[in-house]
């Protein structure tokens, strides 16, 4: 009888299997990246000799500048790539999405380094692209617990607000960072973004293609906010993210929404 999922070994077995992988875009988060590759590599490891194994876990170096080449140096049975200049998170996965590509995997979990996120989750979603290979899974965080910061919760209303206006989608979390992508199925699909706000305009461009789009329940941990690390700048973020949508949202009413309609009569007849 096989193992459930959910144990570690399983789960990498499984990855294998399905051609999917785990992806950590990280920027200058060297006090939480060691544990959270640890954490990680223990659902992504497959031994295959005492002294061999190997990793199903790629790290996307977004042009750090503290210590986490020495970290990183620490791994060398995990897939790296690192670059000299930071160029954003949308960037980071981006290229990260490449690579995977070239390795041959079809999917990827991606997941953020400071810590927010359990490596436990991991298994949730490998069990969700079995039931659901053709979809964009969406770790959905309980941003009514303790620590969570304001401009997280203002960000996902906004972001799910306007996900809903060029989608007609509503989704429960749209700003999560841990999600499951279905990288073989995205990769002609061409973006504008490449920081924060590719994690919206994939979401979008995924759904005018018929991608699913569903959230599944994840633990999420936000320390106190004198430990926080965050590289989201508020104001210019926000302002770029309001250009995407505006961008976004005259491509759905004078694209999509018509497409979409040809196709329902299309349907009909």
């Amino acid at each position: 009888m096989a193992l459930a999922t959910t144990t570690p070994d399983a789960c990498a077995e499984k990855l294998r299997q399905l051609k999917c992988c785990v992806i950590i875009p990280t920027y200058n988060n060297a006090q939480q990246l060691g544990a959270v590759i640890d954490a990680v590599k223990t659902y992504t490891t497959i031994q295959l000799t005492k002294s061999r194994s190997i990793s199903h876990l790629i790290v996307v170096n977004d042009g750090s500048t503290d210590d986490t080449r020495k970290i990183l140096a620490q791994h060398p049975t995990i897939m790296q790539l690192s670059y000299a200049v930071n160029e954003g998170k949308g960037l980071a996965m981006r290229r990260g999405f490449e690579y995977a590509l070239e390795k041959g995997y079809e999917y990827a979990i991606t997941l953020d380094s400071d810590g927010q996120h359990y490596a436990k989750d991991i298994p949730i979603f490998v069990d969700t692209l079995v039931q659901h290979p053709r979809a964009i899974v969406i770790g959905s965080r309980n941003l009514g617990q303790e620590n969570v910061p304001t401009k997280s919760s203002f960000g996902n209303k906004f972001s799910s607000f306007w996900l809903w206006v060029e989608t007609g989608i509503r989704l429960s979390d749209t700003q999560s960072g841990y999600r499951l992508y279905p990288i073989k199925q995205l990769q002609n699909i061409r973006y504008l973004s490449g920081r924060y706000e590719f994690e919206v305009e994939v979401l979008v461009r995924a759904a005018w293609q018929q991608i699913e789009l569903l959230c599944v329940p994840i633990d999420v941990y936000y320390p106190p906010a004198a430990e926080r690390i965050s590289h989201f700048r508020p104001f210019r973020d926000f302002f770029r993210i309001s250009i995407l949508n505006t961008f976004l949202c005259l491509a759905a009413f004078f694209w999509y929404r018509p497409k979409l309609m040809v196709m329902t009569l299309k349907k009909k007849t």
